[in-house]
């Protein structure tokens, strides 16, 4: 019969093997890496060195050029990307898919000023009712209110964001400063 001890030791070991491979692969990428980004660094440089040769227009050749770490390829939100602040002309196709399910919902839940709880919103989500998705949800609506998507009521319930561009309030209303 083998010792406790032991089989902890025999794990340890293993694990210790394992983090000393990942170790040196992560070396081993961050070499390549580095290599990629001269090469591109040198490929940039020959490119803006030969537009100056030939004189022509920094506006003709040096088109947005992506950074050392940066790629040229499209770039769409993905799930657990940042929430951009809420600006003229942006849509929702600028959030990623689950802020942009929750922002739906928002939108299209129950009207009367009374808005949707957090609680709602992991319903409708087809979430479980439990604390930790409902407060899961519960911040991923708040970030969308800090950033401008949507308005949270004092009593914490979520609704459409108010626009921007008021539109003439009716007599006896102040426009605007209602500050809820």
């Amino acid at each position: 019969m083998t010792s406790v001890m032991g089989l902890l030791e025999e794990r340890e070991a293993a694990a210790r093997a394992r983090v000393e491979g990942l170790r040196a692969e992560a070396e081993r990428v961050l070499a390549e890496l580095g290599d990629a980004e001269a090469v591109l660094d040198r490929r940039v440089i020959a490119r803006t060195e030969l537009a100056e040769a030939l004189g022509a227009p920094a506006e003709q050749v040096a088109a947005p050029v992506p950074g050392p770490r940066e790629t040229a390829v499209e770039k769409f939100p993905v799930e657990g990307s940042i929430v951009q602040r809420h600006g003229e002309g942006m849509t929702v196709q600028a959030l990623a898919p689950d802020y942009r399910r929750i922002l739906e919902l928002v939108e299209s839940g129950p009207g009367g000023g009374e808005g949707i709880s957090a609680k709602e919103l992991a319903g409708r989500l087809d979430l479980p009712l439990v604390p930790a998705k409902i407060e899961g949800v519960r911040s991923r609506a708040r970030r969308l209110a800090e950033r401008g998507w949507l308005t949270v009521l004092p009593s914490g319930r979520f609704m459409p964001r108010q626009p921007t561009a008021t539109v003439p309030a009716a007599a006896g209303t102040p426009g605007g400063q209602d500050g809820g």
